[in-house]
């Protein structure tokens, strides 16, 4: 007799569910090009989306709290001469978001915090070096204001964003290369490249440690660092048939796992969640988004389900862990460009009974603030990202979950740092030169909502203890009252029930005590009648 063992995981009943039309984001003119870029990207303040833009390249950055549908002539950010092909936001700045274009500029921009009043034409700082179109932008996981470029000359470049300088070039890739990633800690680099190879770097020197062929076909790859190390890989074999592999570093030639999925043309994007070890593949023109836990246990890569939607997807985004609704156990949330304009949002969600915080499904995840700086990175320093509890540093903002702390960054040593410098008066202090890498710095900003106005508040810890305490204890009395005002109103009821049902007797008795006077009365007057006769 045989059996069938279940494998158990608390994510085996990971389910999707897209919400309302009236939530989610319409009349997005969503970026036509033919460029295998997700063509948005998300954090718990703004979605940025790529869009088509007549003379020129340009995406939209619209606020989380303004869903439904878009006005045609919404503000935009159309700095660059030619299509935008990329953009990546600041993992440890939520207004600070990078777009690579066809121009050949890297620009950053810096967003206000309420989103755009107008149209953003001036950026922060523009980084020229690549002589064809930059259709990559990463930034480094722990350290500040380092930023990944690579484009279609060949050329990645990693740059210190806050002084425009060029920290390392890497010049030996043959074709145009694919993608990029830094693994945990951004002591490593894995890329990608047209040639079929994978290969891994050493990012400070640009020394190339390792290669191998990663995918047998022809069309784009994709490869990522998961957390503990290895190397997930997606794209085709010989047969144009889609596949994904799992590889060690030091065995990049022996796959661990290689598993064909379908004969799709379109390239898939792994989306990859730390905290749960969770990947999700989304293709170009697929309708499905397919989830995948890896595990240390053969297979390694256990597939989980599909969600299904009946629109074909242009672009996708991953909401960061931080902007997650913990509440109702959210343990991703997409954003999916459709065809006819539609962004839709869908929220994975492991089903729980109780609405206690899951520390079982919420480890510490990535926070806003960087381990060390761009110039300790260089110098050889790594670090770990930084990483919080959702549970003791979180506030509820319109359903999702954003910390409680105000964005900081983190100031440069050697030159200032120009994401640093109020926008208002960055031309009277000097921000108009290039530097010898070759940044340009912007003189203004052009959408400055409010300029001198009074600096913004910061809480310490003890403070934001405080005010969570004051909330529980208000929580607590809520819950008290609810109860009291609950026992009373049972005992009006009660009261009023028993007042109902003795009111026909004490009615009957009334009746029957009339009835005798009358009779009594009666009798009292024949008395005297003939009392009378008798005188």
């Amino acid at each position: 007799m045989s059996f069938r063992v279940v494998r158990s995981s608390k994510f085996r009943h990971v389910y999707g569910q897209a919400l309302k039309r009236e939530q989610c984001y319409d009349n997005i003119r969503v970026s036509k090009s033919s460029w295998d870029s997700t063509f948005c990207a998300v954090n718990p303040k703004f979605l940025a989306i790529i869009v088509e833009s007549a003379g020129g390249g340009a995406f939209i950055v619209l606020p989380h709290n303004k869903v439904g549908r878009i006005a045609a002539d919404h503000p935009l950010v159309g700095g660059h001469k030619g299509p935008v092909l990329d953009i990546a936001w600041c993992p440890h700045n939520d207004n600070v978001i990078a777009s690579g274009s066809e121009d050949c500029v890297v620009k950053v921009w810096q967003i206000p915090d309420g989103g755009l009043s107008r149209t953003l034409t001036e950026p922060v700082v523009d980084l020229v070096f690549h002589q064809r179109r930059v259709g990559l932008v990463l930034w480094h996981p722990s350290a500040l204001n380092v930023l990944l470029t690579a484009g279609s000359d060949n050329q990645v470049v990693i740059w210190n964003v806050g002084t425009g300088e060029i920290l390392v070039h890497i010049d030996s890739h043959p074709d145009i290369v694919y993608s990029a990633c830094f693994n945990w800690d951004g002591s490593k680099l894995v890329t990608t490249c047209k040639d079929k190879k994978i290969r891994i770097y050493e990012p400070r020197t640009g020394e190339l440690e390792s290669e191998a062929m990663c995918h047998e076909g022809s069309k784009a790859t994709r490869a990522i660092f998961l957390r503990h190390g290895l190397i997930f890989t997606t794209g085709f074999n010989r047969s144009s048939e889609r596949q994904y592999s799992l590889r060690a570093p030091d065995a990049l030639n022996e796959p661990i796992v290689m598993v064909e999925l379908d004969t799709s043309n379109g390239v898939m994007f792994p989306l990859y969640d730390a905290d749960t070890n969770m990947i999700y593949l989304c293709g170009k023109g697929d309708s499905v988004i397919r989830y995948f836990e890896v595990t240390p246990e053969p297979p390694f890569v256990h597939y989980i389900n599909t969600f299904q939607t009946t629109e074909p997807q242009r672009g996708i985004g991953l909401m960061p862990k931080r902007g997650c609704d913990v509440t109702t156990c959210e343990v991703a949330k997409f954003y999916r460009m459709n065809n006819n304009g539609l962004c839709q949002v869908i929220s994975m969600t492991v089903p729980r009974k109780s609405d206690l915080f899951q520390e079982d499904l919420y480890p510490d995840t990535l926070a806003e603030d960087a381990a060390i700086t761009a110039e300790e990175w260089i110098d050889g320093k790594d670090a770990d990202p930084i990483t919080f509890s959702l549970k003791d540093r979180v506030s509820i903002v319109q359903g999702g979950y954003v910390s409680s702390s105000v964005n900081k960054s983190l100031p440069s040593k050697k030159a200032g740092n120009i994401l640093n410098k109020p926008r208002g008066d960055s031309a009277s202090s000097g921000a108009t030169g290039s530097s010898a890498g070759g940044g340009n710095f912007a003189s203004g900003n052009n959408n400055e909502a409010s300029e001198g106005g009074p600096p913004a508040a910061v809480l310490s810890e003890k403070d934001l203890r405080t005010i969570q305490d004051e909330i529980r204890k208000l929580k607590a009395i809520i819950v008290k009252q609810e109860n009291r005002i609950r026992a009373l109103e049972a005992k009006e009821d009660a009261r009023n029930k028993n007042g109902s049902d003795a009111a026909p007797a004490s009615a009957g008795a009334a009746s029957s005590d009339g009835k005798a006077s009358e009779s009594a009365n009666d009798h009292a007057s024949t008395s005297a009648g003939t009392s009378k006769d008798e005188d």
